[in-house]
């Protein structure tokens, strides 16, 4: 045979064996689509996340970012956190940052716990032991996390998607790094675990080309950040009639996974990685070696004569995935159309209906809107929303409920500051209405002033700073309202045009370690401390220093105002300048401090240096009788006798 005819041979070969089971079911049509199946599972890894031990921390904080599809969810949160000794070793806040409205159901933690959030997007039903902390509004990620590391030291950080559940277990990780930097797709290991949503999430087809109704179920684990070993639980709950041919089950995963089964109905399994069965206590099954895609998946699906991809379901590397099917062997469960029918009774949470109702105010004006879908949301449906004046009803402007009025009219009750209200709802499973107090405070009666102050006493307030000098600052309101809370967002001292601006705090947290946040005063007056720098070049004369405050009443924030003034700065020895009490005091503590240990010094060279109290007779060697003898000996004489001295002279 020529070369020629033998390549040709060769080329025919390599075609035929090209055409293997897999690479012709490549090209069976298979339209994967949503599926009415049910797929759960319970998952450690998170988008973003990192988990840091910090053993001697007083407060940990933990923060999780949660992201959602929909404007509107329902999340549940259950908190668990070990005694050590019989008592709880540290203090706890959970940090919630999101974008959407939330309604935040929170399991019984059974210890003190600190909440922080938005009150605007999220409401919770209260539970005795948990205080809420009401956390400013952000933009960014780095602003949530600079105003956290104000709180306590940071123990963990998670991104969640669509969650529907998450357990966070507050146990120090000893082996975790002594800070907290998130990683993408991080394993939180024991620290938190969670469920996301999974709606259309399920995927199923019919494939062409095969006879009979036999069923598989595909479940493809995806690989992790870490290839560490474990193991994945699977629970399959079919419910089979009698007569049903059964059904394959198609595990897929990394190298490093392992299965453990639990099945209410007898099934064909396939798995990478070795696998165990709950029914049958054994050593672990050897799997077999299957394709790492999609399309690989659905023609091993086909090899093994399936007529039907049941479901199909591609998750991260996950603890448990629960499979629930209502029937096997009868073909795809698509979503069924809907049916008119008389809808169930259902209860409303009235509770959470009544926590959507805030004010807004503004111009004299109060306004609450309440959107539908909210309402649809908790299962109520309203029949009427008013004021106190029932004649005041609120607007259906299409896609929400509208009450607003004037503070004139509709009931308000106007006093010198707050304006009060009651706001009456009425819902279909009620046969009584829901009211609530609503207020609004009169901000045109409100004034804000700044002081600075040179002592932490804040007792003279004055208007000039030392370069190198400690400033108290106090922000405080006029005419104090209990009703009203104020909270610093921002400060800065402006020193230009000889230097830069100082940024005092941002996103209310301190802005570097010379400015530190106090407590506030018992009338509620915000407080912070700087310390100016000590030298400048050019030296500033002057500067301004401005703060920006929020208002917020017990409802929602009501407004941001800015208040400033005008400082003078002054150089170290310049002449006229008064020394304040703190330079006073330490002048005369420095002053006493050296006069001590110069007497202390000078006790030291007398203890050492004077003569002995008592001395041996000294004998006087006789000498050529001479004037300058006379002189010498007389001055020996002398010298050894002193005041102390009770000897004399042989």
């Amino acid at each position: 045979m020529d070369r020629s005819k033998l390549s040709l041979v060769v080329a025919l070969l390599q075609a035929v064996c090209s055409l293997s089971p897999t690479s012709l079911a490549e090209t069976v049509y298979c339209d994967l689509q949503p599926v009415d199946l049910e797929v759960t599972y319970i998952t450690t890894q998170v988008s973003e996340g990192c988990v840091a031990h910090v053993p001697n921390a007083t407060v940990e904080v933990h923060i999780l970012f949660l992201k959602f599809p929909k404007d509107i969810s329902k999340l549940e949160l259950t908190v668990q956190m070990p005694k050590q000794n019989g008592t709880w070793p540290r203090e706890v806040l959970v940090v919630i940052s999101t974008e959407k409205f939330v309604f935040l159901q929170l399991q019984n933690p059974g210890f003190p716990l600190h909440l922080a959030y938005d009150p605007s997007l999220v409401t919770f039903q209260k539970i005795s032991g948990v205080n809420v902390t009401q956390m400013p509004v952000f933009i960014t990620k780095i602003q949530v996390l600079n105003w956290a590391r104000t709180k306590g030291a940071i123990t963990s950080i998670a991104e969640l998607n669509d969650p529907q559940n998450i357990f966070l277990h507050l146990d120090q990780a000893p082996r975790s790094p002594s800070s907290c930097s998130p990683e993408p797709l991080m394993d939180m290991g024991h620290t938190l675990q969670w469920t996301p949503h999974t709606k259309d999430l399920v995927r199923g087809c019919r494939l062409e080309g095969v006879a009979g109704h036999k069923e598989v179920h595909i479940l493809r684990v995806l690989p992790g950040p870490e290839p560490r070993p474990r193991t994945v639980t699977v629970k399959v709950d079919l419910r089979c009639a009698m007569g049903d041919t059964g059904a394959v089950l198609i595990l897929q995963g990394p190298p490093y996974v392992s299965w453990f089964i639990e099945a209410n109905h007898t099934m064909q399994i396939l798995t990478t990685g070795k696998y165990s069965l709950k029914s049958i206590p054994a050593d672990d099954i050897p799997g077999v070696e299957l394709p790492d895609t999609p399309q690989g998946l659905l023609a091993e699906a086909r090899r093994l004569n399936a007529s039907v991809v049941a479901s199909f379901v591609e998750l991260p590397v996950a603890n448990e995935v629960s499979l629930r099917a209502s029937s096997c062997g009868s073909g795809l469960q698509t979503s069924p159309p809907p049916i008119q029918t008389t809808p169930p009774k259902e209860s409303c949470n009235q509770e959470l209906l009544m926590s959507l109702i805030q004010p807004k105010c503004s111009d004299d004006i109060m306004t609450l809107v309440l959107k539908k879908e909210l309402i649809s949301t908790l299962k109520c449906s309203i029949l009427s929303l008013t004021f106190w004046d029932p004649s005041c009803q609120a607007e259906d402007r299409g896609d929400q409920f509208v009450l607003h009025s004037a503070y004139s009219n509709c009931g308000m009750e106007v006093t010198e500051n707050v304006v009060n209200n009651e706001v009456v709802v009425n819902v279909l499973s009620s046969s009584s209405p829901q009211r609530k107090k609503v207020q609004c405070i009169r901000m045109e009666s409100v004034s804000l002033q700044l002081g600075l102050y040179l002592t932490p006493k804040f007792l003279q307030a004055s208007n000039t700073i030392e370069l190198g000098q400690q400033g108290f600052v106090q922000v405080s309101m006029s005419p104090s309202i209990p009703e009203l809370m104020l909270q610093l967002d921002s400060c800065q001292l402006d020193l230009a045009p000889e230097a830069e601006t100082m940024e005092l705090i941002q996103n209310q947290a301190a802005k570097g370690s010379c400015v530190t946040l106090l407590s506030p005063s018992l009338h509620g007056d915000a407080r912070f401390s700087f310390l100016l720098r000590g030298y400048m070049v050019p030296t500033p004369k002057s500067g301004t220093l401005s703060c920006t405050v929020s208002l917020r009443s017990r409802n929602s924030l009501e407004a941001h105002r800015t208040v400033s003034m005008r400082l003078n700065i002054v150089s170290p020895g310049m002449p006229g300048k008064t020394l304040v009490l703190p330079a006073v005091l330490g002048i005369t503590f420095g002053a006493f401090l050296i006069g001590a240990l110069l007497t202390a010094a000078l006790w030291y060279i007398y203890s050492h240096t004077r003569p002995p109290s008592k001395r041996e007779p000294v004998v006087a060697v006789a000498a050529p009788a001479s004037s300058e003898s006379s002189s010498t000996n007389h001055s020996i004489g002398s010298t050894q006798s002193t005041p102390c001295s009770t000897s004399s002279m042989a």
